[in-house]
């Protein structure tokens, strides 16, 4: 570590932390000490204390993967979130609140969330669905996306829509990739979840499978040119994140006929070490066979459910690609992480 001055002096030209190889230096300016937690703890245990180096300036180092991105917090002694005035870098976190986040510097975000100049767009419409019981409250909103294409083309379905649509910016993922020739063109329907229901629609549920199959579905095939499963089963996909990952491999698994891709991205396939039953079906012989793409976060605990579910997988017949990332539970490591999911689960003909 830098000496005192030294150290003040760089935080306050560079910003924090201060990055060093594969070294984070977190530096801290005021009276009183403070805390730090952040996606390398997986957000779990105590906070780690910054260490005084000198008058009203504290610090800490940690080692870190070189291409990494990295969410964090800081805190004082009461556990109040207090800001980095440091680091201007911040991302919502979710939950009302925002991270503070840099890359390591091997990391960085991908180019294909901006719109790449010339690359023909989609058309995104906003729906109301009537959800007859199947979810919570008396309808539910879906936004259907048509690739600037002629159909038919693929559809996937996409749990916690509204965030794939803001946040990871998903249609123009898609029409830059599709663009560039790395992956055929697909329809999009953005399914928003059920707020405080999430969990419980999202915990390998019937009622949930039942809710895309007979409404989603069907809304989807009256206003996109899509490829009839029927004809061509297993042609459709699924995508989600966290629960929505358990989610995306649970409806492919009751579905395979029409859902017959799925693209989890730290899939909560084990939670407080209970394996979900997605483990169970995972087991069975004979089934039409899944094109499955998981993603999961180094600092992540999911990591090890993702990890004993891929031979499973494979055991059983399935083709299964297994990626992981440096980085945590967030919608930015995610959107870097889709891409390489997206050119292999609709990798172009040919």
């Amino acid at each position: 570590m830098d000496d005192t001055r030294t150290l003040e002096a760089r935080a306050r030209k560079e910003g924090t932390p201060l990055i060093d190889g594969d070294t984070a230096t977190f530096v801290w300016k005021g009276p009183r000490q403070v805390f730090l937690q952040g996606d390398f703890q997986d957000w779990r245990g105590k906070p780690l204390p910054l260490e005084r180096v000198g008058k009203g300036l504290w610090a800490r180092s940690l080692a870190l993967p070189e291409d990494a991105y990295v969410e964090y917090a800081l805190q004082d002694a009461k556990g109040r979130r207090v800001r980095d005035p440091l680091n201007p870098r911040r991302s919502d976190n979710g939950f009302g609140d925002f991270n503070h986040c840099f890359w390591m510097p091997k990391g960085e975000p991908t180019p294909l969330g901006r719109r790449i100049r010339n690359v023909p767009r989609g058309r995104v419409t906003r729906h109301q669905l009537e959800t007859h019981e199947w979810a919570v409250g008396k309808k539910r909103a879906v936004a259907l996306y048509a690739p600037p294409v002629k159909g038919p083309v693929p559809l996937m379905v996409v749990l916690d829509g509204d965030d794939y649509l803001q946040r990871v910016q998903l249609p123009t993922l898609v029409e830059n990739l599709s663009a560039a020739g790395r992956m055929q063109p697909v329809a999009m329907a953005f399914v928003a979840n059920g707020g405080p229901a999430r969990t419980t629609e999202y915990a390998c549920s019937e009622a949930t499978v039942a809710f895309l199959a007979q409404r989603v579905l069907p809304l989807a095939r009256e206003h996109l040119s899509l490829v009839d499963e029927q004809r061509t089963p297993g042609a459709h996909a699924v995508l989600g994140s966290s629960l929505g990952g358990l989610m995306a491999l649970y409806a492919a698994q009751r579905l395979p006929r029409v859902f017959g891709r799925v693209l989890s991205q730290s899939g909560a396939f084990s939670i407080e070490g209970t394996d979900m039953v997605v483990f169970d079906l995972a087991r069975r012989t004979g089934q039409p066979p899944l094109h499955v793409w998981m993603d999961c976060g180094r600092f992540e605990g999911l990591q090890d459910g993702n990890q004993r579910l891929l031979p499973t997988l494979h055991a059983t017949g399935h083709r299964v690609t297994y990626r992981p990332y440096s980085g945590g539970h967030n919608y930015p490591a995610w959107q870097t992480s889709l891409p390489a999911g997206l050119e292999e689960i609709f990798s172009p003909p040919g």
